[in-house]
């Protein structure tokens, strides 16, 4: 029991990790001109390739189920998880930084309760305390979130090495900057997220697959991506990978983040249920702060700090929560279980 929760522990570090290392090259790559749904295209491409051959193994009849209705469904779930949330997330990024956008990916727990609560597929039960507590991160979260967004403060000096401007000869920092727009972007992404995994859900109970369902989606994101950016990029060149950095993004973010990032979070939720991976994304939201200004120069301030403290506080409450409302769900099913003839 004790390697098992060590080895769970390691995993979810080893995806903050890789997490990490996509927003920081992304952010190299979308400076230096690279555009975001090439960037999606080529990623989805390679999860695709990367996530077919666990198909072929461990579910190699389930392709038997597909259908028309499957097929609209993995169609709705490609387009707002890979088209829209990707895309205006890598678009945020452009704008802004990546501790910033990470401070978003955040949310998207929250947001995801939110939109449920309008759908009317999940309630908020404020007379007890997960209900409570679920509300209370809610409002941590949205709070610091308007914090790091509108409160700057005085700025916290840390020794930076510039590396995307002088290591990499990428555009000026303030070329695609537009902190608004970038905002608007980012909350746009997180929405995205939250139907995302709205539809998955749905999807998961109508196609109970876990390789052909990722695979599938990838496929047709990338479809999907390239049909965009054929109206969006209209440079030729920017289609054409060349042994450089922007071929290591799509590669990294392909083959660690959705290939083997995807299967350490299914083989832990598979142990520990949906909760415990979440409970890790503030790592990588301390990290890629750090790392943000160490490596590509970006200030902290004050305000930013405060405000990443209330969201990772605001996230473990509203967890807490979530995570306790399912416990008691899960006794009042085996209570009344038991109670049957």
């Amino acid at each position: 029991m004790a390697k098992t929760a060590a080895k769970m522990v390691v995993s979810m570090l080893l995806v903050q990790l890789i997490g990490v290392g996509v927003s920081l090259l992304s952010k190299i790559a979308l400076d230096g001109g690279m555009s975001p749904f090439v960037i999606i295209t080529y990623r989805n491409l390679i999860a695709t390739a990367v996530v077919a051959p666990f198909c072929v193994v461990f579910e190699r009849e389930m392709w038997k189920m597909l259908n028309w209705t499957l097929w609209v469904w993995i169609f709705a779930n490609a387009a707002f998880g890979d088209v829209l949330a990707m895309g205006l997330y890598f678009y945020g990024l452009r704008s802004t930084s990546a501790a910033y956008s990470s401070v978003f990916q955040n949310l998207i727990p929250v947001a995801t309760f939110i939109i449920a609560m309008v759908l009317r597929t999940e309630n908020l039960s404020l007379r007890k305390l997960p209900g409570k507590m679920k509300l209370l991160g809610a409002l941590l979260c949205v709070g610091g979130t308007m914090m790091v967004s509108l409160l700057r403060g005085p700025e916290l000096h840390m020794w930076r090495t510039n590396l995307l401007r002088h290591a990499h000869n990428q555009a000026p920092a303030g070329a695609h900057h537009d902190k608004v727009v970038g905002t608007l972007w980012l909350c746009g992404s997180c929405v995205s997220y939250a139907l995302y995994f709205i539809v998955q859900e749905r999807l998961v109970k109508v196609y109970p697959s876990t390789y052909w369902m990722a695979m599938l989606t990838s496929l047709v994101g990338s479809m999907q991506s390239f049909v965009v950016g054929v109206f969006l990029v209209h440079d030729k060149s920017q289609w054409m990978l060349k042994w450089d950095l922007k071929l290591l993004t799509v590669v990294y973010s392909g083959v660690l983040n959705t290939g083997l990032a995807f299967l350490l979070i299914s083989w832990v939720i598979s142990r520990s249920g949906p909760i415990y991976p979440a409970m890790f994304s503030s790592v990588s939201l301390v990290i890629t702060t750090v790392l943000d200004s160490v490596l590509l120069g970006t200030n902290i301030y004050l305000g930013s700090v405060l405000g990443t403290v209330l969201v990772v506080m605001g996230m473990y409450a509203f967890l807490w929560g979530k995570g306790r409302e399912i416990k008691l769900a899960e006794m009042a099913s085996a209570a009344a279980q038991e109670q049957e003839p």
